[in-house]
């Protein structure tokens, strides 16, 4: 489960690092910023307590550039017949909620 949450944050902040140059920050982003970063803080944490360093990193490293190539192929665009599948105004929609997985995910680490 450590490792779902991880890529999960990359993930959003691969999205979130597009989201902020691209649109205007507003108050509501920022405290998800906050809720992410203590999440990402408390994972990090628990993930090098209970997994050996020489899995978690080059984990850690993959799950950066799959997330980074994930964007990346969002922010070009997946297109058929001219329309397009998967654009990141979509995505950005989806922030709140993946949001929300990533801190239930990160707080169920501590609890299980």
């Amino acid at each position: 489960m450590v490792y779902i949450t991880l890529f999960l944050l990359f993930f959003y902040l691969k999205i979130a690092r597009v989201h902020t140059k691209q649109e205007k920050v507003t108050l509501l982003f920022v405290s998800q910023h906050t809720l992410i970063a203590l999440s990402a803080l408390a994972t990090l944490y628990y993930g090098f307590i209970t997994e050996p360093w020489y899995f978690l990193i080059p984990a850690m490293w993959f799950f950066f550039i799959i997330a980074a190539l994930m964007v990346t192929a969002m922010m070009v665009g997946i297109f058929i017949d001219g329309i397009a599948l998967v654009g990141l105004s979509r995505i950005y929609r989806f922030l709140p909620l993946l949001t929300l997985v990533i801190v239930t995910l990160s707080t169920s680490l501590w609890v299980v």
